[in-house]
């Protein structure tokens, strides 16, 4: 009989930044992680292993850092590295179209022969997000194996003790491998001490098979994460691990590549819809939230939790667009796009039109956890930049109409589309009669794209404020484990929004009491969208029309009302509370964006934006009163809890015996000069 004497290390890691991150996050990551990394391993060229670089990043670190990613290229020439493929720009499979699927697995697949001479035989899976539906697209694009949690497995009913090697299932009569990511070494690497990790995979060796342990996550433990790299390089944990992994008997580096080709399946399986545990939690609402993490706690306290983990579920990640308004909107206008995209006629497609649409499919923006990016403007801008761009390109060859009444996101409310070439004005039919998305095409912006406050279920975790211990046995604290604020966090930062923050929402303040109109839709034409309220029996219209680069809101109020008419522009600005953002009136600059501004008999200020290259006028044909305030979101990072400014709210009163009030935003390209 065959015995086993060894362990089959098949060690992963996975490189990502987000489309449209600064360059200065970018470059700080290669420092501190990718350069390091690279050039330990390419000092121990028996150490074997795989890796995975999304798309975008790896032409940027070509393109920035060549002689470091030759070392990469040597190491893959030499057999020493097998590339990882999967979505070009980091989608998550299964939220995109399935020709979309594919052309995001070929593109990245074609980059790593054209830069690297090899074709990717295993995938990365975004987040780790499995759904069956995505097997067809993997196997249509060449990808023989992907990898998934041990936890997706045990979901599925298979036990720790089962987990060796790859298991086989199929969709749709196409099949495809799946490696089960051990969580044991998910939460040992790199955070417990190299020799203790070396001692735990020698304890894996099996006598009835050859044993094999499987690694694949985030290259970002490897330096990025707080604390990791001191621990990792200056005190000298990677290469430890490497130098341990070597020397002991009991363990051989393979890539995935090789110890596919030498191993056969351990059987069928079949996976339900999840992604890692802790993905599963972040999906979930705040009270829903809440009862699962006290559940765990509870099954954890009892010492009953490892064996029960696997019914324990949270929700899937499309719970993201549930719990998200302004993430399902964005997704079902990128869905809407790659519609029109693929409806055109062969030649009228262009490289461009589909660079744009990958970008829009990036999933940094669409979510929120301990990681991910919703709560980030600049990730989002890179999205929206994407749909804004490839919308005016879809214009030019297949012109809309300029105006379209649909219920794009299908929340049970139409939204009104009036466009023209240089502006889009999009109006959601749920009362407010405000303005929810408003494109400029010039500047491929979004001035409507920010995120209201939400209830989440870490504030538990600020109003406790509990403190972080070690890691047992020495080592550092996993970013999932750690507390700490970069901010100071107030009980009114955490107070969560009635409504959805939007341009043009009024109301009236009388006796110093402050009514939200709700409005019925007139008409709504290529001449403009007419709403109308009544209130007391007193009459409002407010008309919302487009004339070339400028907005126009317009209101006509009944004789008899009194008091004060309000209306609240909430206004996506790039520099947010950055140096670059600015208010000019009359040619001088009154403060930033960050800071609170207050006017009185206004009928004329500029808002400037380097970052953005533009800026936003506006007029009013009577003076008014304006109040500008940041608005900030809170949100937790693997560096901390942090107060993000998602936009310029500005607040316009003027007196209801005024009986019409038009107010302008004229959008330029070009900043103001002084």
């Amino acid at each position: 009989m065959k015995t086993y004497e060894t362990v089959s290390l098949l060690f992963g890691v996975h490189a990502h930044q987000p489309v449209g991150n600064f360059p200065e996050v970018v470059d700080d990551a290669h420092q501190r992680c990718y350069k390091p990394f690279l050039h330990i391993l390419h000092r121990y060229p028996e150490f074997r292993f795989a890796a995975h670089f999304s798309g975008w990043l790896l032409d940027y670190l070509f393109n920035k850092y060549p002689q470091d990613m030759a070392l990469l290229t040597e190491m893959v020439q030499r057999g020493q590295v097998e590339m990882f493929g999967g979505g070009d720009t980091e989608p998550v499979l299964a939220v995109i179209p399935n020709r979309d699927r594919i052309g995001q697995i070929i593109r990245l697949s074609d980059k790593l022969e054209a830069r690297m001479g090899t074709r990717a035989q295993g995938a990365w899976l975004t987040e780790r997000v499995w759904e069956a539906t995505v097997v067809p697209a993997l196997s249509d694009s060449k990808i023989k194996y992907v990898t998934v949690d041990d936890y997706h497995f045990l979901c599925s009913g298979k036990r720790i003790e089962e987990l060796n090697g790859y298991f086989t299932t199929e969709e749709d009569g196409r099949k495809l491998d799946l490696f089960p990511i051990s969580e044991a070494l998910r939460y040992r690497m790199p955070f417990s001490p190299a020799h203790e990790v070396v001692a735990y995979l020698e304890s894996l060796t099996r006598n009835d098979m050859q044993a094999s342990a499987v690694y694949f996550d985030d290259i970002e433990k490897f330096g990025i994460w707080p604390e990791t790299y001191q621990w990792v390089y200056e005190k000298g944990w990677l290469e430890d691990f490497i130098r341990g992994v070597l020397a002991s008997p009991k363990i051989t580096t393979q890539t995935y590549r090789d110890y596919h080709a030498n191993e056969k399946t351990r059987g069928i399986v079949y996976l339900p819809t999840t992604s890692y545990i802790e993905m599963n939690e972040w999906t979930l609402p705040m009270a829903a939230a809440h009862t699962y993490a006290d559940l765990v706690h509870t099954e954890k306290a009892s010492g009953h939790y490892e064996e029960r983990k696997a019914f324990l579920r949270g929700g899937i990640w499309k719970n993201f667009f549930s719990r998200y308004p302004e993430s399902n909107w964005m997704h079902k206008r990128m869905l809407g796009l790659s519609e029109r995209l693929h409806v055109l006629p062969e030649e009228k497609r262009t490289p461009e039109m589909l660079d744009q649409l990958y970008i829009a499919q990036a999933n940094d923006a669409y979510w929120h956890g301990l990681f991910g990016g919703l709560y980030l403007p600049h990730l989002r801008r890179a999205v929206y930049g994407a749909i804004v761009k490839l919308e005016s390109l879809l214009d030019n060859v297949l012109p809309r109409s300029a105006c379209i009444c649909t219920d794009a996101d299908s929340d049970g409310h139409d939204e009104v589309f009036l466009h023209n070439a240089m502006l889009q004005a999009i109006v959601k039919l749920d009362g407010s009669a405000s303005i929810s998305e408003l494109d400029a095409y010039q500047l491929h912006h979004n001035f409507g794209d920010t995120l209201r406050r939400q209830l989440e279920h870490y504030f538990r975790k600020i109003e406790s404020s509990h403190a972080t211990h070690p890691h047992e046995g020495g080592g550092i604290v996993s970013a999932h484990d750690r507390v700490a604020f970069k901010h100071e966090i107030t009980a009114k930062n955490l107070m969560a929004d009635s409504h959805a923050q939007t341009l043009f929402r009024d109301s009236l303040l009388l006796n110093a009491e402050e009514i939200e109109l709700a409005y019925e839709l007139v008409e709504a034409n290529t001449e403009g969208i007419l709403f109308r309220t009544d209130f007391g029996g007193k009459t409002i219209q407010k008309r919302i029309s487009l004339n070339a680069n400028c907005l126009y809101v317009s209101y006509t109020f009944d004789s008899a009302l009194q008091g004060s008419f309000l209306t609240r522009v909430a206004l996506a600005m790039p520099s947010c509370n950055g140096y670059a953002g600015r208010y000019i009136r009359d040619e001088k600059i009154l403060s930033g964006f960050g800071s609170e501004l207050e006017l009185t008999d206004m009928n004329g200020l500029v808002l400037d934006d380097r970052v953005l290259g533009g800026n936003l006028v506006l007029n009013s044909n009577h003076p008014i009163q304006l109040l500008g305030m940041p608005y900030f979101t809170v949100s937790q990072s693997e560096a901390g809890f942090e107060k993000i400014m998602q936009a310029v709210m500005l607040t316009l009163q003027w007196p209801l015996a005024q009986n019409e009030m038009s107010v302008m935003l004229t959008i330029n390209p070009g900043n103001v000069m002084l």
